[in-house]
């Protein structure tokens, strides 16, 4: 079975802007591509879990997030790191046409996590998940991930809602730290 580092994009990976879905507003955090090696090096599988509403909404199709996906990942290649795979949600209780709806894969729901655990053979028990939100790692929880992790680049969030058992880092080079130093 296999270990793998949970991570929410926006917030996390990238700059938290309001439904990013052109290269150009794609900015990556500072450390990201270095955290992610050094995951790599430690035995994580890279995995993404992201809501889309931006799709939902109508702001942007599922062929742009593709576009800018497939984008991404070569940037992450030019930089030495491997996402193993990428997992969207484009359903919203609010959205409209064929994207309206409740999904028990969209986050807070753990659906994102099952599929990558039963595709990669995860042992969720021995995973990490990184979110910028409740709703990541309330999903993580529900998953049975071993260790969650908030970060403050993204969504701000209050101490007294940060649930028992969820440690917060700065950004994910903190994290990386935090998981090595319980490696050795």
């Amino acid at each position: 079975m296999n270990r793998a580092l949970i991570l929410d994009r926006d917030g996390v990976i990238n700059r938290e802007k309001d439904y990013v879905w052109r290269a150009e507003e794609f900015e990556f955090l500072p450390g990201v591509f270095e955290a992610l090696r050094e995951a790599s090096s430690m035995g994580y599988l890279i995995i993404i879990i992201t809501n889309q509403a931006g799709i939902a909404r109508g702001y942007y199709s599922e062929e742009d997030f593709h576009k800018l996906t497939e984008w991404m990942l070569h940037k992450f290649r030019d930089h030495g790191v491997e996402v193993t795979a990428v997992y969207f949600d484009p359903y919203h209780p609010e959205g409209v046409g064929k994207y309206k709806k409740e999904s028990l894969r969209r986050k807070p729901n753990p659906g994102m996590i099952f599929e990558a655990a039963r595709d990669h053979h995860l042992d969720l028990q021995r995973s990490v998940l990184v979110g910028d939100k409740l709703s990541d790692v309330v999903a993580g929880r529900r998953a049975g991930v071993g260790q969650l992790f908030l970060v403050r680049t993204g969504h701000p969030f209050a101490e007294d809602e940060v649930p028992e058992g969820v440690e917060v880092a700065e950004d994910l080079r903190e994290v990386i730290r935090k998981l090595n130093f319980c490696d050795t």
